[in-house]
């Protein structure tokens, strides 16, 4: 569902993507390729693109570049069922798109770590500037369970990364399908929906 047009443009011009950029500069060559140059690194590269939609992802924006498809349009009860599933399957992919990225590069895994750093940072204060040596077991015994505390929510933030991203790839694919089922049938175009650009880049 991405607008490969605007994929190109935002690596392009968009300093979000400069790392994306580097990547096809090395590509091809030079320090200022083409836009035929990006589309060729993209398709024969495909780490080029997964990077581009997992920098996306990591800023909180969303590779659906397809916008919600107007009922207005759609006269016909069956198709217009079709479409009303559509818009409401975008909604949810929208919605769980973050799970798509890989739990080890997760923002949640990253506060995770900090947290532990932090109550690490503590217990050490707590014994050595408070002189709390004689806590100090104590005081260990909560950072242990502190650790043990955070495993288990990691595993089972894992675990609802690992369910919602096969949601995602179901509803995806699904999706798919009834939006080229509605173009076959004449209902819409899908190039109308592309969405062509991004009001949220920093």
């Amino acid at each position: 569902m991405l607008n490969i047009k605007r994929v190109i443009d935002e690596i392009m011009h968009v300093g979000l993507y400069d790392l994306v950029l580097q990547d096809v500069q090395k590509f091809v060559g030079k320090e200022k390729p083409t836009s035929s140059e990006v589309k060729e690194a993209i398709d024969k590269k495909p780490e080029i693109l997964r990077e581009y939609m997992q920098t996306t992802i990591e800023y909180n924006l969303s590779n659906i570049h397809l916008k919600d498809i107007d009922l207005e349009t759609i006269s016909d009860k069956k198709a217009k069922e079709k479409a009303k599933e559509i818009n409401s399957n975008l909604n949810t992919l929208r919605d769980i798109e973050k799970y798509t990225l890989d739990f080890e590069q997760s923002p949640t895994l990253v506060l995770i770590f900090s947290v532990e750093f932090f109550v690490l940072f503590s217990v050490q204060y707590f014994i050595v500037l408070l002189d709390l040596k004689e806590w100090q077991w104590w005081i260990y015994t909560l950072f242990a369970l502190s650790i043990a505390i955070a495993w288990w929510y990691a595993k089972k933030v894992q675990k609802k990364y690992i369910k919602n991203s096969k949601l995602y790839k179901k509803i995806y694919s699904k999706t798919l399908e009834l939006i080229e089922e509605l173009e076959r049938d004449g209902y819409i175009k899908k190039d109308n929906l592309y969405i062509e650009s991004c009001d949220e880049h920093i």
